[in-house]
């Protein structure tokens, strides 16, 4: 589904630029001038639909401000390539980072756009070759491609989604060890990280973070201070659309983000966490 373009109906998200970075940002601009906290994530964490996200309400709970560096459909792909807020999260002085879906980024068998990770661009020769009966001009989206690849040859399908994995597992270490200080892994989902699946079939692609499991999120703990998990719980999926902001065209779009309650839930979460560490 297409979350990329912001409407311009209910909700204002004072979108801005931050230094020289190319990706616009939530605002509103946050004051950097002294002691802050930043995130980073995709859309979950940008808070679409929502008119507080947690970032917002992490800042007033700490009485600091929180940086919200994450793009409506962004991913680690994104963060790499933006030396802007790469130099701002080494002045932070806690960095939270969400886990994204291992779909947004490129690899060896296709590549991605640079800001807005969910778009395919074109695929390798590899991914030619293996998917030789596949028509690649019409795809335009990371998921139809994958979706497309997993109708067409479930076993070969397997070999993209391990690559996926490896190298979004390369691409958070990388970006981990270039973050300065102290780091927060956040896990924000509906449901728990589980254990690496052989069952890659279509009903793989829904569920975000999509194809992270928790043999990756242990791979990468060593290299941060805390693990956070956000989980949603039945009183906060009670609430459902209540204090989100959308028109009657972003209903289903709205019904798979996370919702007001659940950036409550994890800005109660994270607030001790960060506390602690500041």
């Amino acid at each position: 589904m297409d979350f990329d373009r912001l409407s311009a109906g209910a909700l204002e998200y004072n979108l801005y630029r931050f230094r020289k970075s190319k990706t616009l940002f939530r605002g509103p601009r946050p004051d950097l001038s002294r002691r802050f906290c930043a995130c980073f994530g995709s859309t979950e964490t940008f808070g679409k639909f929502v008119p507080d996200p947690f970032p917002d309400r992490l800042s007033r709970a700490l009485k600091l401000p929180v940086a919200n560096f994450s793009s409506v459909n962004g991913g680690v792909e994104m963060v790499l390539k933006d030396p802007s807020i790469l130099l701002a999260a080494n002045e932070a002085a806690v960095n939270v980072v969400a886990m994204t879906g291992a779909h947004n980024l490129s690899n060896r068998y296709y590549t991605v756009h640079p800001r807005r990770n969910d778009r395919f661009l074109y695929p390798s020769k590899m991914l030619m070759t293996i998917y030789h009966d596949v028509d690649f001009s019409d795809i335009h989206y990371t998921r139809h491609l994958l979706a497309t690849l997993a109708a067409a040859d479930i076993v070969k399908f397997g070999l993209v989604i391990e690559e996926l994995k490896q190298a979004w597992l390369a691409r958070m270490k990388t970006l981990l060890s270039m973050m300065e200080g102290r780091i927060v892994l956040l896990w924000m989902a509906d449901h728990a990280p589980g254990p690496a699946t052989l069952d890659l079939g279509l009903e793989s692609l829904f569920g975000d973070p999509l194809f992270i499991d928790q043999d990756m999120m242990d791979h990468l703990s060593p290299s941060v201070t805390r693990v956070v998990e956000v989980i949603s719980d039945n009183e906060t999926l009670a609430q459902g659309q209540k204090d989100m902001v959308f028109s009657s065209t972003e209903a289903e779009a709205a019904a798979s983000m996370p919702n007001a309650a659940m950036h409550q839930l994890a800005a109660n979460t994270l607030a001790p966490v960060l506390e602690e560490l500041l």
